[in-house]
């Protein structure tokens, strides 16, 4: 029994601060989607162009509600997938307030924070590119109706507050159930199981540190910070694990977001980046130079 309510004690104390973030997102899109004409879509588009290095520095606040505001705003279409990308790269979740509580110092923290704005703002711009080349000539057009009527809700016979806050609840209570079942386990293997995950051969710590960095549960970058300031991980693996830790992003995504072969090429290109970047920092010796 005791088990289960510390699981729901973790699940609230963590769920319930994405309240506000989903409330916004989707009374934004609920606005958008009664308010906006063509020419608006038009500016909504154009203004795209720069979303990753807005994503990139919104993603970086010590919150992971950006992400899953993102990842709404990503499904309906009201940013780019490179902004998505560099919201989710640039994610911290709960890195910056462990590290606070250990007396790390602000340079240390700035100086990590300032490697995955930068990591983030150019695989975002990067992402935008390629996907511009792949569909040129194809229209973006915004997809919050059809959200709606995948969700059964009804939204548009609904006043604008109302709307949003069905579509906030039905999302938040999937990432209610899921991140209780995380919690769950996670509290019935214990909190050192993550970091026993991470003991492996230096060879394979930055691909393993990549896979629990996208769990999304703050334990993730929890362990991955708590391993790394006792000494237990380099500076590439820490990295491998932050870069693509999203946080509850990835739940909202796959929630919200009809086309699962988007989800997964998304989910995998985190993975690559994290796994690549964290390896050649490593290697280059980057991390010494920057005093990591």
């Amino acid at each position: 029994m005791g088990l289960v309510l510390e699981a729901v004690v973790h699940t609230l104390k963590h769920s319930w601060l994405l309240l506000p973030f989903l409330y916004i997102t989707y009374l934004l899109m609920e606005l958008f989607e009664r308010r906006a004409g063509e020419r608006t879509q038009a500016i909504v588009r154009q203004a795209g162009r720069a979303g990753p290095a807005l994503g990139a520095a919104l993603g970086v606040l010590p919150q992971c509600g950006f992400s899953a505001a993102g990842a709404g705003l990503y499904a309906a279409r009201l940013i780019t997938p490179g902004t998505l990308v560099a919201v989710l790269l640039a994610t911290s979740d709960e890195m910056i307030p462990v590290m606070l509580s250990a007396g790390t110092s602000p340079r240390f923290i700035l100086t990590i924070l300032a490697v995955k704005v930068v990591v983030a703002i150019v695989v975002g711009f990067a992402v935008d590119v390629v996907v511009r080349r792949l569909h040129r000539g194809e229209a973006a057009h915004a997809h919050v109706e059809e959200l709606c009527r995948e969700g059964h809700c009804h939204c548009d016979e609904q006043p604008l507050p109302l709307a949003a806050l069905i579509h906030t609840v039905q999302v938040f209570l999937v990432i209610l159930l899921i991140s209780f079942g995380l919690n769950l386990v996670i509290e019935w293997l214990g909190h050192d199981a993550l970091a026993g995950l991470l003991q492996v051969s230096p060879w394979l710590v930055c691909p393993v540190a990549a896979l629990v960095g996208m769990i999304p549960n703050c334990a993730a970058s929890v362990a991955l910070t708590q391993l790394y300031l006792s000494g237990g991980l380099s500076a590439g693996a820490l990295l491998a694990g932050l870069l693509p830790g999203a946080g509850v992003g990835l739940l909202v995504l796959f929630r919200v977001n009809r086309h699962w072969r988007e989800n997964l090429c998304i989910l995998a290109l985190l993975y690559v980046i994290g796994v690549l970047f964290g390896v050649l920092f490593d290697l280059s010796g980057l991390g010494a130079l920057l005093g990591l």
